[in-house]
């Protein structure tokens, strides 16, 4: 998924923070870290569609160590699909009937994106929900952690054209970041961009990888 968003996440500080280069170069401390954060913004009970009338899904950003450095999954998209084509996102998508929870969602439509097994994956915690504007779907990115690290994967062609794996030490980095106001119906919106070598990622997974990098300790 790559649409624009209008919800902004609030995580808290935290007490007896690490160092943020600590982190950002060891990616099971990140992914302790980032198990903290989350469980520390879940809501006490599950926040309902905002409006009642958008659509339910859930996206899996995706963290694994590389030689112990912390990376974080996105696809681009296949050209040949009729919405957003061809932008930067993270595995996921709608709710199917039968999925017992979000995270069920992000699973799945990870395993149909990528053939990536599910009982690798540990889902650490939900970022906030996130409404898209464009495309009037209610959005739940849900962390996911493989601790043994990425194995070879089968992208789906008719959904994926390409796999992109970046470290985040280099997308928190805020030489690669800008922020735009975009004006829909009269209300500013903040866009968040990420360049990243040759990919722009923004919009919707943009905004939930502000969200994600929000929770990394300050330096």
């Amino acid at each position: 998924m790559g649409f624009n968003s209008d919800r902004q996440a609030a995580p808290g500080d935290a007490p007896d923070t690490p160092s943020r280069t600590l982190v950002l170069s060891d990616a099971a401390t990140l992914a302790d870290w980032l198990r903290a954060q989350l469980a520390r913004i879940a809501p006490a009970t599950p926040i309902a569609p905002d409006p009642p009338t958008a659509r339910i899904a859930a996206v899996l950003p995706l963290l694994y160590p590389r030689d112990g450095v912390p990376y974080l999954l996105f696809t681009r998209r296949s050209s040949a699909l009729s919405r957003h084509r061809g932008e930067i996102s993270f595995p996921g998508g709608s709710r199917d009937p039968g999925d017992a929870s979000l995270a069920a969602t992000a699973l799945r439509e990870t395993w149909e994106e990528l053939h990536l097994d599910d009982t690798l994956i540990e889902p650490l915690g939900a970022l906030p929900p996130l409404f898209t504007v464009v495309s009037n779907f209610w959005v739940t990115p849900v962390v996911g952690w493989l601790p043994d690290g990425l194995p070879p994967l089968e992208p789906n062609p008719a959904e994926v054209d390409e796999v992109i794996e970046a470290p985040v030490a280099a997308l928190a980095d805020p030489a690669i970041f800008h922020e735009e106001t975009w004006v829909r119906n009269g209300v500013g919106r903040a866009v968040h961009f990420y360049d990243y070598g040759p990919y722009r990622i923004w919009g919707l997974t943009g905004y939930i990888l502000s969200t994600l990098l929000a929770l990394l300790p300050d330096e």
